[in-house]
């Protein structure tokens, strides 16, 4: 089965990227704005419980924390993905270097950004464009960050939450 570990913002960042999201992502209605912590990934069912004791352990050694979104930027010229930028990435970072260090040893396809994306699949065209526009606007978004979730992909492609892991407080 395919898995990823995610974090959902709150609901008011949720509410400004699908206004974006739903123009300019395919994924849209497949699975909420989220920030990506570990890529998707294939997982035997008889790793599932390994995997998910590791990650309450790194949720229990985790501090919750603030994420502030502060721009819109893009991953151009590696893929047009459109995304708001979070200003404080280091909690984000040492949270992904936490999960990925023991459970899940394949190689990720791209370097880890903390991101959420608004915007993918769009052609060289659209992408100027739609950066053009969104780089003149002010974002000051934060999202309090007390939990992650492993989600899996269903048959339709769409993604559910499997478990959600609280950091402390």
């Amino acid at each position: 089965m395919k898995y990823s570990i995610v974090v959902f913002p709150s609901s008011k960042v949720q509410e400004v990227a699908n206004s974006y999201r739903k123009r300019y992502d395919p994924a849209y209605s497949l699975i909420p704005p989220y920030i990506r912590l570990k890529e998707a990934f294939e997982l035997d069912e008889s790793q599932l419980p390994h995997l998910i004791s590791h990650l309450e352990l790194v949720a229990n050694s985790t501090d919750s924390f603030t994420a502030h979104f502060h721009r819109v930027s893009s991953f151009h010229p590696t893929t047009n993905v459109i995304y708001l930028a979070i200003q404080n990435k280091e909690p984000f970072e040492e949270l992904h270097k936490k999960i990925v260090e023991k459970v899940v040893q394949e190689k990720e396809t791209y370097a880890f950004v903390p991101h959420l994306t608004i915007g993918r699949d769009l052609s060289n065209d659209e992408l100027r464009d739609i950066t053009g526009q969104l780089s003149m606007v002010k974002f000051d978004l934060t999202s309090d960050i007390d939990r992650f979730h492993l989600v899996y992909e269903l048959e339709d492609g769409m993604w559910s939450v499997h478990q959600t892991f609280l950091l402390k407080k």
